[in-house]
């Protein structure tokens, strides 16, 4: 009698575990069509979660897209020395990197080093950096008595607007690092026209006001250095340094290769075109010539 109630439990208990094993690997699924509940095993179920995953759209960050870096430099002539009326051939790099749109962005030589970080039709805001060298005696005679400008630069950010499909301006603001302590700002406004689908003339005015320590590091002239070069002591104070303009002729050699032949004046005013070095040893107009070459890399991030 006993072996048969234990039969018994047995084979309850093993009903039980058959069921609990059924409804742990089943999942209940209520069909608002037919009004009814049905079973559906999780081998299944997790079919269809892998058939739900390969079919919904991938998750994008916020670097997804397709993305244009440009690399090239810019040969010119150009003052010796901010304020010199002496002339020599200097090299900058060309750096930019960003997202590409349906259209190429109109870019001038006067844009420094820049990563966007926001593009939009009417709008672009991004960092932008600039390298400055070091400027001692060597650079030139003028200089001789005053104390060497560490190599440095200077690091901020930038925006640009494009209001019409013929016109941008854009402002940049930086920090000094190294070099000097100051903060810097450059404006520009640009009128562009395509003369061809692979030749374009551009130009516009130009602006540039810096703090006083920035005017302290590259006009200013203190008792030290008034005995040592022979220049009167001067102390300059915040202000714009220069007001000029500049044109170019760009020619897309191909769809990535861009060359260009720009010039620029501009004349230093306030207490840059006010300072003894400038007054004394240079002149307040400054030109520079050159040209310029550059490629672009497009890639995309997913």
């Amino acid at each position: 009698m006993s072996d048969n109630i234990l039969k018994v439990v047995f084979a309850g208990m093993t009903g039980l575990m058959t069921i609990s094993c059924f409804q742990a690997n089943a999942e209940e699924l209520y069909d608002y069509q037919t009004g009814k509940v049905t079973n559906v095993s999780a081998e299944q179920r997790a079919v269809d979660d892998q058939n739900y995953r390969s079919t919904a759209p991938a998750k994008k960050h916020f670097y997804s897209g397709n993305w244009s870096l440009t690399l090239g430099a810019s040969v010119y002539e150009a003052p010796k020395f901010e304020g010199d009326d002496t002339y020599d051939i200097a090299v900058d790099p060309i750096f930019s990197i960003g997202k590409r749109g349906g259209d190429d962005r109109f870019s001038s030589r006067n844009d420094n080093m820049s990563f966007a970080l926001l593009e939009k039709s009417l709008i672009r805001l991004g960092v932008v950096g600039k390298i400055l060298q070091e400027r001692d005696s060597d650079t030139s005679g003028d200089l001789k008595g005053l104390k060497r400008v560490k190599w440095g630069g200077e690091i901020g950010g930038f925006a640009e607007i494009y209001p019409l499909d013929w016109l941008r301006a854009r402002a940049e603001v930086r920090k000094g690092i190294r070099s000097h302590n100051g903060v810097t700002s450059d404006i520009a406004v640009d009128v562009y026209k395509n003369l061809t689908p692979s030749v374009q003339v551009s130009g516009g005015p130009r602006a540039f006001y810096a703090t006083q320590d920035y005017f302290k590091t590259y006009y200013g002239v203190d008792a030290e250095e008034s005995l040592r070069s022979g220049l009167k002591e001067f102390h300059p104070d915040s202000g714009w340094g220069s007001f000029g303009a500049g044109g170019a002729i760009t020619w897309k050699a191909t769809n990535k290769i861009t060359t260009s032949v720009f010039g620029e004046y501009k004349r230093l005013t306030g207490d840059a075109g006010d300072s003894s070095l400038v007054f004394q040893r240079g002149d307040k107009n400054q030109f520079t010539m050159g040209i310029s070459a550059s490629y672009r890399f497009d890639f995309t991030l997913r």
